[in-house]
């Protein structure tokens, strides 16, 4: 999650908010494409307090000054951190994955209830928005194919300075490794249940998923 929250909180970190800061969110909100819900609806509906979103949202529209991102200024931002491999393709599953409406668009909505459940949800909350990320056809299931897409879009971002140098196979049989603990029943899929189950059970299961949070 570092790479997101990264890019659009650093500007934010330079300096406190001020107690001008709500009469110029107030103002600036009025001047962009979309208008995020108030303060204290979000404040209801994440884990951060009014603080932390009036830092988040300086963050973000510091990057996205309409107050909309779409896939392609997503993907600009997100490549910003992976300078030696291609980030492209996983850049593309993580914005339909908080992008809640499937509409092409990210709004400051999306990315803090996102944010929210990545950085401090429950551990069932953030294995639910892990799977919602691997059901790339968003069917409720995973299929291998989907499993190995996510892989290799993870691997290829990397790029060749990964440590330990990764062998054409890798993704492979990190995929079938998975599959073989997760889908229980050997019906071709993991179903939600089946993942979660599978995550709990087994720490290197979750210790991998750990991993690719990081570039998340």
């Amino acid at each position: 999650m570092g790479a997101v929250v990264g890019t659009l909180t650093m500007q934010t970190k330079q300096r406190r908010p001020s107690r001008g800061d709500k009469c110029d969110d107030d103002l600036e909100m009025t001047m962009v494409c979309h208008r995020p819900e108030g303060l204290d609806q979000m404040e209801s509906q994440t884990n951060f307090n009014k603080r932390e979103l009036q830092v988040l949202y300086r963050g973000f529209k510091n990057e996205c000054p309409s107050g909309i991102v779409n896939e392609d200024t997503f993907k600009q931002i997100y490549s910003q951190f992976f300078p030696h491999g291609d980030a492209s393709t996983y850049a593309h599953y993580l914005f339909n994955a908080f992008d809640s409406e499937h509409n092409g668009s990210i709004k400051f909505e999306d990315f803090v209830t996102a944010l929210s459940i990545l950085l401090r949800g429950s551990t069932r909350e953030k294995l639910q928005w892990t799977f919602n990320l691997y059901d790339i056809n968003k069917d409720g299931y995973i299929n291998k194919e989907e499993m190995m897409d996510i892989v290799r879009a993870i691997y290829a971002m990397m790029g060749k300075y990964t440590y330990p140098a990764l062998k054409t196979d890798t993704p492979r049989q990190h995929v079938d490794a998975f599959f073989q603990k997760m889908d229980k029943n050997r019906d071709g899929v993991v179903t939600l249940d089946e993942f979660i189950l599978s995550c709990q059970e087994d720490e290197n299961i979750m210790d991998s998923l750990q991993l690719f949070e990081n570039v998340i």
